[in-house]
């Protein structure tokens, strides 16, 4: 379950990059009721999404060229090094080089082999979010991508994660979990094959939903549209997929109630 004492490939940070970081801050608060606290005048405009005075995300501009507004999942690493050279090792691509984050943490940026961007985090002061896996935080990543075997094997050779097959309504879906620990405990994500209308490989933030439906009607009433009306998938929860006004997209989950 994904929470908030990180260890070796869990994700402990999401960043939303923007076009308009006042009016995505506007929507996000009026969605979630989440807050935004400026980084500082040092930070370029960077922030953090907080709940309760918690932080659960954050907010930047846009910084590379011809980039389009969406969510980044970051995941841990302790030798940023290492994790850096094991990526172009397995086919993948540096977009951001390793760099200190004035003594929070360092950051690099990567692509994989079919295009999905991603980021790790390695703590320093910072240790990633304060909050996860309670209503309206983070609770679940996914990776939309056109071969998951594939993407298995490269995301394996760079983390370690481990995999279970699952069969969901049309497709085989694969849970990802951490390396170390019971799989059911360490599992913070999966891989879906890409669906009808994706034409790119992605990263999805899913947050916890006390009530989808109420998240969906709070996303269209804010200038956001549905990707994916909220629906039941069965001894999973309600998800819906969505997208912020600048297109960033994701997704809500109402979990079922745990068993025993």
């Amino acid at each position: 379950m994904l929470g908030t004492e990180f260890r070796t490939g869990s994700p402990n940070w999401i960043d939303l990059g923007s076009p308009d970081t006042t009016s995505a801050a506007t929507f996000y608060g009026n969605v979630f009721g989440w807050d935004f606290v400026s980084a500082g005048p040092e930070a370029g405009g960077y922030g953090f999404f907080q709940k309760d005075g918690k932080t659960v995300g954050a907010l930047g501009p846009l910084t590379e060229e011809g980039a389009q507004s969406a969510w980044t999942t970051y995941f841990k690493t302790d030798d940023i090094q290492e994790t850096a050279g094991q990526v172009v090792a397995g086919g993948g691509s540096v977009r951001a080089e390793p760099m200190d984050v004035m003594g929070e943490g360092w950051l690099a940026q990567f692509t994989d082999t079919q295009g999905a961007k991603f980021a790790v985090w390695q703590p320093g002061k910072t240790q990633g979010l304060e909050k996860a896996s309670e209503d309206n935080t983070l609770v679940w990543v996914e990776l939309h991508v056109q071969d998951p075997v594939r993407a298995l094997a490269f995301y394996n050779s760079v983390f370690g994660w481990r995999s279970e097959e699952m069969q969901a309504p049309g497709m085989t879906y694969r849970v990802l979990s951490i390396k170390d620990g019971d799989q059911q405990d360490g599992s913070f994500g999966g891989v879906a094959p890409l669906q009808e209308g994706q034409q790119e490989a992605r990263w999805v933030p899913y947050f916890a939903a006390a009530d989808a439906d109420a998240i969906v009607s709070a996303v269209e009433s804010n200038g956001g549209s549905v990707l994916m009306p909220a629906a039941d998938v069965p001894e999973v929860g309600r998800i819906a997929w969505l997208a912020d006004p600048h297109g960033a997209e994701f997704a809500v989950l109402k979990p079922n109630p745990r068993q025993g």
